[in-house]
């Protein structure tokens, strides 16, 4: 196998949209070839390389053209311009129950996916008992698919395409729909399917996964490739165009606005203030979170370490300059590989923050037990924003704004004090 296993070069996907469908047989029967209807790129110019053992996630909103670059890659559909070269087996999951016949069997279904796969039924057999203990459909596998629910079906797909030994997976959004023991079950298979030196593109909206799994990404939009490189960056990049429409938020000039830290706390000598000025965000910035501290109320300083169980606050500091009628001040906690551990906003427990005027400096905080986790490294992200929790304008987001260690050798997998976060075990101050 070559180091390339997929090269595509300036692929394009054109359809052509008609006004009437009457105009369709018009232009066919046209004797000057005149146009009746205008194109449509799906795709435009897209060109990249997938190496042999690298993890691809495709990003991009709905009608990006990430579905329609998987079906070309896969065969499905034929490009209306540029080079696919494919070197290596694929198997493909673009679609619930694609190339199963919903009057067969699941069985059935196995061999029949199978030779479409150009699979012998030989070579079906060998593998059918792991493709059949891997779906877990018990006494359903001999029924038809037609009688099959969303997540039975995506068992079946799955399991078929991850135990024929394919080179490369193409994999579309199919792992949303199982339950979460198959999903988290399916991963680990995936995770297995990788350390075999195996190749993996998929697309999904999960950016969790993007930043945890894939060696790189590509971002779509409207056709176009937007760019292509380090996940983590290409995923921040991405959520602040999805929030705001655009790839990077300038800083709004601050004009004469005035600049103000003259707020204190009982312990504001002790604190150790980091300044947010060079750290990575976005939002539309006409409030600006400028220095962070993260206390424990036992020690009376800001802490990088912790073991679990401290009454805990997160300090910010904030410039306003427009006003903020209902502020909202959230905190994100995040395990090394981007999982989510806390989420904690005063929208979400209907606590009301002051309004905030320009031309004033600020100090809020968020209060609160922190859980008992394991032991490792983890970084907070933390925002101020306007509005309420479903409908409200970011104004400044801060990824990787406190990291954290815990660290318990006595206790590392405790029952998480998360349980107890209420009203009462979590307060806002300003």
């Amino acid at each position: 196998m070559s180091e390339s296993v997929i090269r595509v070069t300036n692929l394009s996907k054109a359809y052509k949209l008609y006004r009437d469908p009457k105009d369709r047989l018009r232009e066919a029967l046209s004797l000057s070839k005149k146009r009746y209807h205008t194109d449509f790129f799906a795709l435009r110019d897209v060109s990249f390389n997938l190496k042999r053992g690298e993890v691809i996630g495709v990003l991009g909103k709905n009608g990006s053209g990430k579905s329609t670059l998987l079906k070309i890659l896969t065969g499905v559909l034929s490009p209306s311009s540029g080079e696919v070269v494919v070197d290596g087996r694929v198997t493909a999951m673009l679609e619930l129950g694609a190339g199963f016949n919903p009057e067969l069997s699941g069985e059935e279904n196995i061999y029949f996916h199978g030779s479409l796969a150009g699979f012998s039924r030989e070579e079906m057999q060998a593998r059918f008992d792991a493709i059949a203990e891997f779906a877990e459909l018990g006494e359903h596998l001999y029924q038809p698919v037609k009688t099959y629910s969303s997540g039975m079906k995506a068992r079946l797909g799955f399991s078929v395409s991850i135990n024929v030994d394919p080179d490369i997976l193409i994999v579309d959004e199919v792992l949303s729909v199982g339950d979460v023991y198959f999903r988290q079950k399916s991963i680990r298979k995936m995770k297995e399917f990788m350390d075999g030196d195996k190749t993996i593109l998929f697309v999904t909206h999960d950016l969790g996964a993007v930043k945890n799994f894939c060696t790189r990404a590509i971002w779509l939009n409207e056709g176009h490739k937007v760019a292509e490189g380090d996940p983590e960056e290409l995923v921040r990049r991405y959520t602040a165009f999805m929030t705001y429409g655009k790839d990077q938020t300038p800083t709004p000039d601050k004009g004469d606005a005035t600049t103000s830290h003259a707020v204190s706390s009982p312990t504001d000598e002790q604190l150790a203030w980091r300044d947010c000025a060079a750290l990575d965000s976005f939002g539309e910035k006409q409030a600006i979170i400028t220095h962070v501290s993260f206390v424990d109320h036992h020690a009376g300083t800001s802490v990088n370490q912790l073991r679990g169980g401290e009454r805990v606050t997160f300090y910010v500091r904030l410039d306003a300059h427009v006003p903020l009628h209902m502020p909202g001040l959230g905190l994100v906690l995040k395990d090394k590989l981007g999982n989510q551990i806390i989420g904690l906003n005063n929208y979400i427990y209907d606590v009301e923050l002051n309004p905030l005027a320009p031309g004033t400096g600020y100090q809020l905080g968020i209060t609160f037990e922190f859980p008992h986790i394991k032991n490792g490294d983890y970084i907070f992200t933390v925002a101020i924003s306007d509005g309420t929790q479903e409908d409200h304008i970011q104004q400044h987001w801060i990824h990787d704004a406190w990291a954290l260690k815990i660290l318990n050798a006595g206790a590392p997998y405790q029952r998480s004090s998360l349980l107890v976060l209420d009203g009462e075990h979590v307060s806002f101050d300003q």
